[in-house]
């Protein structure tokens, strides 16, 4: 839109400035998947996700309920923004993407559950696929790593990561069973 009363103003894209607003939301969900995976998934909402890190039958788990909301959220904000609530429609559309990649890429590549199972060759998507069987190979809720989706740690640093936390498992099992001797001995006289 061009100002008349200010000849310095360029007029500003839309286009550019709405396709920024998406590309910034699409990358902004990586942040926000990583903080929902390991603190909502990985913590109270552990009985959805469960589904997720177990063998099932079928198409569906109880897991899908988060990409439900994720896609009722998508709608939501491409509604609010179509109602004059500019730029959440882009915003919208980010989220909306963001789902769309995930699953296209971690149910068709990383857990293949499409006809086609495509094995990633390049280093990044060999990278993030190694980084997703980590995280799978430990069982339950705790002490899992990468959390991420489309950002993952190395190798050298995931195995750092779960060697330190097995070492504190470790020690604290040491200290409790030490602190279960002292309780015995206390209770025997």
């Amino acid at each position: 839109m061009l100002h008349v009363d200010d000849p310095t103003r360029r007029p500003r894209d839309p286009m550019i400035f709405n396709f920024t607003v998406f590309l910034c939301t699409l990358i902004a969900m990586e942040g926000v998947g990583f903080l929902a995976h390991k603190y909502v998934m990985h913590g109270w909402g552990w009985c959805l996700h469960r589904s997720h890190h177990e063998a099932h039958l079928g198409a569906f788990e109880t897991n899908d309920i988060y990409l439900l909301v994720l896609g009722l959220v998508a709608v939501g904000l491409i509604v609010l923004g179509n109602s004059g609530h500019d730029p959440l429609q882009w915003v919208g559309a980010g989220v909306a993407a963001f789902g769309v990649i995930y699953v296209l890429f971690h149910d068709g590549v990383m857990h293949r559950h499409w006809p086609v199972r495509p094995r990633p060759r390049n280093r990044y998507l060999k990278r993030l696929y190694h980084a997703h069987l980590m995280h799978h190979a430990i069982k339950g809720r705790r002490n899992s790593v990468s959390f991420g989706f489309l950002y993952a740690p190395s190798m050298h640093t995931l195995k750092k990561q779960l060697r330190a936390m097995r070492d504190a498992e470790q020690q604290n099992a040491g200290q409790d069973r030490h602190a279960a001797a002292i309780l015995s001995d206390l209770q025997n006289g």
